[in-house]
């Protein structure tokens, strides 16, 4: 039996798999064997997206203790030291939740390409195995029906013209013996009509099954990018109600990412048991439709076994071959007799070689090499690419939710720190000397009460010049920048051309003049 296997073996990541513990939800092991239509089967599948929940359940308890750790134990912010290193752990937290997060998305793309890829293979090599049983059974049907409507009706006709002839009944009874050892032969080959039905009704579900697989994680990967991205330009931004939001779709993600994984473990080990023994369970599901010994030779394609329909298609040729013999001696011993056979005769024959070519063409379909070929094929797109695009997938799932896991964690303390940022502003005293604002502000307002005194003092000057010029001589310099603007050294250089004040004027004292 070994020495006829197929040229298959299962990878090594099918049996790692297939040694995952099969449990049904009473805690109760199972055997290992693929069985998807056995209920306790079912419920070790169910058992290992259960355990998937049961991480989703401990991630975020962790993440709730942390919030409520971050929420209730503050430290004191007013420090410099503390606010740096707040701030680059965040950082630093958000620079790896994003590299996370791209990986994840690189690996989730790669996964979902190989297992569409894998199962794409599979539906073809289907829709073909589909294409070769129904050329089987058309040629079977087409011959058979040709057998019993053209061939009986050209019989009896010949009969009629040949009943003076005893030799010649005696010919075509012996050819209407062959046509129905021939029909014999044919319906004993197996029922593929029901067999076909399957295979095109499991290619379609799962061809339908697989895209909307596929585009669902195409979603899922596209999603994930966006909230990355979204929360780290929340971060750069600082901007509270987009952090908000992400947190928010990070707890949705991080739930569809677990939840993703059950479903991906769960099939990736279904998958698995099926791969580590196909033949085992192909045998068991067409135990009722086919023998074992034709199914046996379609898996285990090989020179020694026998061909299961060797026999009937050497009757086959034989019986037609002898029907052709017949025809001839009938064409040319009996149509110089009975001309009007010849008719007759010439169709029976046409039938016969068209039987003939029938025959080499069922022989071809029957051949174990085309469906065997079919079968490695299907099994290597399932378990080899197939599998491990679920496996890349698993891997994505993880990456995710780590991701956005450390994704959960600095959100909340960056959106304190931007709390924490916008009370500080709100607390800044602008009365405070030590505030640059508030000294800006200060420096502006004593400039403006400078220029205010000065204008003052200029006009009260003016004032009092015109109304009460001055008696005393001044034969001294001009009067001192210092003293007119009221001690200040801003404007003790400032020419006063251009500042709408007249320049100082210097009177000189009259002569006194002698009394006359």
């Amino acid at each position: 039996m070994s020495s006829a296997r197929v040229d298959y073996i299962a990878p090594w990541w099918t049996y790692w798999l297939h040694q995952f513990p099969h449990v049904n939800l009473r805690f109760q092991p199972l055997d290992h064997t693929f069985n998807p239509q056995d209920e306790n089967y079912q419920q070790s599948l169910i058992f290992l997206g259960c355990v998937a929940a049961a991480g989703l359940g401990v991630n975020l308890l962790c993440l709730a203790i942390y919030l409520s750790c971050l929420c209730c134990c503050r430290k004191d912010e007013e420090e410099e030291e503390s606010k740096k290193s707040n701030s680059c752990c965040v950082t630093w937290a958000a620079v790896a939740a994003g590299l996370i997060c791209c990986v994840a998305v690189g690996v989730g793309f790669y996964g979902n390409s190989e297992t569409n890829d894998g199962v794409y293979q599979l539906t073809y090599s289907l829709y073909n195995a589909n294409h070769t049983l129904a050329g089987v059974d058309s040629l079977v049907t087409g011959t058979v029906g040709g057998m019993q409507g053209g061939l009986n009706e050209h019989l009896s006709r010949l009969g009629e013209i040949f009943a003076a002839r005893g030799d010649f009944v005696q010919r075509l009874q012996f050819m209407q013996q062959m046509s129905e050892n021939i029909m014999k032969q044919l319906l004993g080959l197996p029922d593929w009509e029901k067999a076909k039905v399957d295979l095109a009704a499991i290619a379609d579900q799962t061809a339908y099954v697989e895209y909307y697989r596929w585009l669902t994680y195409l979603l899922i990967l596209i999603l994930d990018l966006v909230i990355c991205l979204a929360a780290c330009l929340g971060l750069a931004k600082q901007s509270r109600w987009l952090l908000t939001t992400m947190m928010v779709c990070g707890v949705l993600t991080l739930i569809l990412s677990w939840a993703s994984l059950g479903a991906d473990v769960a099939t990736a080990v279904g998958t698995s048991d099926f791969c580590v023994a196909p033949d085992k369970f192909l045998m068991n599901q067409t135990k009722d439709v086919i023998s074992s010994d034709i199914v046996h030779y379609y898996l285990y394609c090989s020179q020694t076994l026998p061909n299961p329909f060797q026999q009937s298609l050497t009757v086959f040729q034989r019986s037609l071959t002898t029907m052709q013999i017949q025809i001839q001696g009938l064409l040319q011993f009996a149509v110089p007799l009975f001309p009007t056979a010849e008719r007759d005769l010439l169709s029976i024959q046409h039938l016969l070689n068209n039987s003939e070519a029938s025959l080499h063409q069922l022989t071809a379909l029957l051949d174990c090499r085309g469906l065997n070929k079919d079968y490695l094929d299907a099994l290597i797109g399932v378990c080899y690419d197939g599998v491990e695009g679920l496996l890349y997938l698993c891997l994505f799932s993880l990456l995710a939710a780590c991701a956005f896991s450390v994704m959960l964690c600095a959100i909340p303390r960056a959106w304190r720190q931007i709390a924490n940022r916008d009370r500080d502003y709100d607390d800044i005293d602008d009365g405070d000397p030590f505030n640059p604002q508030s000294r800006r502000m200060m420096s502006h307002r004593s400039e403006q009460g400078n220029m205010h005194s000065f204008c003052s003092y200029s006009s009260s000057m003016g004032s009092q010049t015109s109304l009460h010029p001055p008696t005393q001589a001044v034969t001294n310099a001009p009067l001192n920048q210092s003293a007119l603007f009221g001690g200040n050294p801003r404007y003790e250089n400032v020419p006063l051309i251009g500042r709408g004040s007249p320049p100082p004027s210097v009177r000189w004292a009259p002569e006194a003049k002698p009394f006359s």
